[in-house]
This record gives C-alpha cells, sequence and structure tokens, in this order.
C-alpha cells in the first residue's frame, strides 16, 4: 500500500539523512539548560523537529531535552522511539564519519544505523500512512539526545509526558526483539600512591564509550634510566613475542615509556566480535609488576578474576537462559586524583536478578582485598515478551511478508527506548544475516535497507493505529 509513495521519496529521504548526520551529535551532559546534551544535539533535535514541521506534523520540543513528533486523533498513542545522539568516531574512519558519503549503495556516517537512519526511516513512513490511509490512533515518533549514555532524555519525557500505549523503537535487529538483556554498569576502584620503581603517570583510552569494546589504551611509564634499559624494555619485548600482544612501545625519553594496546572495537552488546584493548593492557600491567616484585591489588584481581573474559566468566559467576549468558565489556581504565578507575558494561540475562548479581560481585571484591571498592553505576532493567504476545506476532508477521523470510523473533544483549515503556519492543533497522554496523568504524545503513525498514515501519504504523 505504502511502497509507491516511499520510492518517491528515495532522494528526498537520502537528503534529509545526509542532513541529519551531519550533526556530530556526541551527547555532552551539560549544565545548560538551553543546551543540556551540548550544541550539537540541541541543533539536530532542530533540524528534525523542522524537518518533521514541514512533513506536516504536529512537533513540540521537551525543553531540549528530547522531543516528538506526531500525527492523527484518539485517545490511544502508538509510539516509535529513537535516538539522534550516536558514539563518538576515531580517525581510523576511511570514510568521514559526519559527511554522509555514498558509496557502493552504502551511505557511510556516524548514526546511519544507529539510530538516525532508522528515525528517518521511521518519519517518511509515518508521512505516508498519514497522506495515504486514515487511522484512529495518535502516532508519535519520540526523539532522545542521551541514549548511548545515561538516558535522561527518556527519563524527562517519562515524567513530562504521557506513555505510548503499545509502541517499538527501530534501534536493534529485525524481524523484532522479544527480549533484551538487563545492563549492569560498575566501576573497580583502587587509590594510588606511586612509590615503587615503576610508576605509572598517564592512561589514556581515546575517549572510550564504557559500551564499545575498546581498541586504544596507552599507558605512559616512569622509571629511572638504568631499570628502563636493563629490565622494563627486555620485559616489553618478551611478552610481546610470548603472548603474541598486540601491543607497541617506544622510549621517549630516558624515564619515560609510552606503551600502547590494540584492540578491535566492538558494541558491548557484543563483546565477542571485538579484542579489548583496556583488558590486554591491565593483564600487561599486572605481569610488570609481578616481575619486579611490585603489588596491585586491583590488577591481580582483576587478572585472576576477569582476565581477558567477555562471556560470562565473571568470577566465576555463571548465568544463561533463552535470552543468552553473561557477557562483559571492560570500557574504561583510568588514572584521576591518585585513584585507578576499571569500568565495565554487563549484559545479564533475563531471567538474573541484577540486585543478586551485584551483590555476587560485590561480596567476591570485598573477599579479596576491602582497599578495592566496587561501586554500581547504573542499572537496566530487562525487557521480556511472551513470543506469542500480539505485538511481537503482529510485528514479525509484517516484516516476513514485506521480505518473504521466515524469520522468527529473537532475543538480544543491547538495550533500546523499548524497554523505557510497557507493551514496546525493538523493530529493526538491522536485516538476517547482515553485519551489525552499530558502533563500528565506518558504519554504515545499505540504502535497499533503509527504504525497505521505511516500507515496514509504514506497515506496521498502520497495523497498530488503524
Amino acid at each position: 500500500m505504502f511502497d509507491e509513495w516511499i520510492d518517491g521519496k528515495k532522494e528526498e529521504m537520502i537528503s534529509s539523512l545526509k542532513q541529519t548526520i551531519s550533526y556530530p551529535s556526541i551527547s555532552e551532559e551539560t549544565n545548560d539548560s538551553t543546551m543540556p546534551f551540548g550544541k550539537a544535539c540541541h541543533d539536530v533535535l532542530e533540524y528534525v523537529l523542522n524537518l518533521g514541521k514541514e512533513l506536516g506534523f504536529r512537533t513540540k520540543n521537551l525543553d531540549h531535552y528530547c522531543g516528538y513528533i506526531e500525527f492523527g486523533e484518539g485517545e490511544e498513542l502508538v509510539g516509535i522511539l529513537g535516538h539522534l545522539d550516536v558514539v563518538p568516531a576515531d580517525d581510523l574512519w576511511t570514510h568521514p564519519p559526519f559527511s554522509a558519503t555514498i558509496e557502493n549503495n552504502k551511505l557511510y556516517g556516524r548514526g546511519a544505523i544507529d539510530d538516525k537512519g532508522p528515525v528517518i526511516s521511521s518519519l517518511y513512513a509515518m508521512k505516508a500512512v498519514m497522506d495515504i490511509v486514515k487511522v484512529k490512533k495518535r502516532v508519535r515518533l519520540i526523539l532522545g539526545l542521551n541514549e548511548e549514555k545515561s538516558w535522561k532524555c527518556i527519563s524527562y519525557y517519562k515524567l513530562h509526558e504521557e506513555a505510548p500505549t503499545i509502541g517499538f523503537s527501530p534501534d536493534a535487529d529485525f524481524p523484532c526483539i522479544y527480549a533484551e538483556k538487563g545492563i549492569l554498569t560498575m566501576f573497580l576502584k583502587q587509590d594510588y600512591s606511586p612509590s615503587s620503581p615503576i610508576i605509572i603517570t598517564d592512561i589514556d583510552t581515546n575517549h572510550n564509550a564504557i559500551n564499545v569494546v575498546p581498541k586504544y589504551c596507552k599507558v605512559i611509564l616512569t622509571s629511572t634510566s638504568n631499570i628502563i634499559q636493563t629490565s622494563i624494555l627486555p620485559f616489553i619485548q618478551e611478552y610481546i613475542e610470548k603472548n603474541h600482544a598486540s601491543i607497541e612501545f617506544k622510549l621517549i625519553d630516558d624515564r619515560h615509556v609510552e606503551v600502547v594496546s590494540h584492540g578491535i572495537s566492538a558494541h558491548a552488546a557484543h563483546p565477542d566480535l571485538g579484542k579489548n584493548a583496556i583488558s590486554h593492557m591491565i593483564v600487561f600491567l599486572n605481569a610488570l609488576w609481578k616481575v619486579h616484585h611490585m603489588k596491585s591489588s586491583l590488577f591481580d584481581f582483576f587478572d585472576q578474576a576477569i582476565h581477558l573474559e567477555y562471556n560470562g566468566e565473571l568470577l566465576g559467576i555463571d548465568a544463561e537462559d533463552e535470552s543468552g549468558n553473561l557477557t562483559l565489556n571492560v570500557g574504561h581504565f583510568s588514572l584521576k586524583d591518585n585513584q585507578f578507575q576499571i569500568g565495565m558494561n554487563l549484559r545479564v540475562p533475563v531471567t538474573k536478578s541484577l540486585d543478586e548479581l551485584s551483590s555476587q560481585i560485590q561480596n567476591k571484591v570485598i573477599s579479596y582485598d576491602k582497599a578495592i571498592l566496587c561501586e554500581i553505576h547504573g542499572k537496566k532493567e530487562p525487557l521480556y515478551i511472551s513470543k506469542e504476545d500480539p505485538l511481537v506476532t503482529t510485528l514479525c508477521r509484517i516484516f516476513n511478508q514485506k521480505t518473504g523470510m521466515q524469520a522468527s523473533p529473537i532475543a538480544i544483549g543491547g538495550a533500546t527506548y523499548a524497554r523505557a515503556f510497557p507493551n514496546c519492543i525493538s523493530f529493526g533497522a538491522n536485516m538476517p544475516g547482515h553485519k551489525d554496523m552499530c558502533h563500528q568504524v565506518d558504519e554504515f545503513i545499505d540504502l535497499d535497507i533503509f527504504f525497505i525498514s521505511s516500507k515496514i515501519y509504514a506497515e506496521a504504523i498502520y497495523e497498530l493505529a488503524k
């Protein structure tokens, strides 16, 4: 019903997406009430709201925390839950991350698949429905600006606006998601009083987000000239050769050595797809400390309890159910105000209590060394809706009808706004069998997927709102 309309809007849709991607909207929490998440997030929200107004929708800016675009009438509200903030992009991109380059039918840019591309697909799907048919409910595209960090945008929305009656978030995978793991963010901390023969004077992880597998970690080691030449440099070389470690080092001067660990970036929901530069660095540092008869309880605890694991073997705690197993990403490592901090992002099976897991980990840390602090910095409860629920079966049926597939609902480790509201699930836009470019270098959306997802969303909007 809506395919021909969307086919006629392809160039306009591409233009709108390119403009949306041009804003480097990395959420930065500020004290400015007019730009609570920074200028780029402010500007991209203004642009998309203005685009919605030009397309004939009602729009509202909720004090610059978030906004929405709406059409239709009625008491019931169909929600489409998307976000316009993005994770950072480093200098390893081969396409400028905010220029929306098109090559081989792929549009490259930070946010192309997470979540600006699906947001624009959804917006034009709403326009197709509004122009072609009558619906009996309101349809609202909710636009967040702090999804990649602490969800303050969606918390603000929930304080000031009504919750959708039913809805979906175009921020994950097709055919649809019936379960999203719980998320636990915790930090291990220990004071550092440098007095040993080798001192760490700086740690740099290139501002890695905690929900991204880090691909870079640099540490500056300081010591006397004698120990550097006779012991530190030979040890590093031997360690690299023995462990086939992706570590580089160079002598800065007669007292300082730079050590860099290289990894492979991936989303924290899929840590097995990456290689963690921070974990490899901490394990290396603990080995260096031991050979020089030094002791860091934090490094040693990490080496023994976590090491390079990502697959649920954290501290011997095993958890697994139909949503998958417990996974771990070490996304933060810093030295500030004479304190080491290691930040971890865990994706927890839906049947495992976050409070129980937190207590288990904290008890094991305390039993190892009370000098190590284990702090919980964030929890997101899991989402679970039965595979037989009408929302799940309806969206899955629409996807299969539009694509000719026979795909079944899936569970993921990622987190979407769907878990912020009852009766909502995530729905696209990654296709089965396609590589997930979310948070990756050279993130892109295939333009064929961009357009077919809009057609799928149009059918879903009509089905839920008719």
